[in-house]
């Protein structure tokens, strides 16, 4: 194989595996903010603000990935 081809296999990987984990993180974290809404109607305006910045922080490392892959 060429080093054009391991690049951009290596980009590929990079970003595949950077975006498998925050996208775990972001279903679970909603998943477990509606359930948590469900049995108790009322703790939606506490729950909305931490269940946003958890699901940004888990976001950002999506980016980190992609940033990666551009610098690549």
């Amino acid at each position: 194989m060429d080093s054009e081809t391991m690049t951009t296999l290596v980009k590929g990987a990079t970003i595949a595996i950077g975006g498998i984990a925050p996208a775990i993180a972001i279903g679970r974290i909603a998943s477990k903010a509606m359930e948590s809404i469900g049995r108790n109607p009322e703790s939606t305006d506490k729950l909305f603000v931490p269940m946003l910045l958890g699901m940004a922080f888990a976001e950002a490392i999506a980016i980190y990935a992609l940033v990666i892959t551009f610098i690549l």
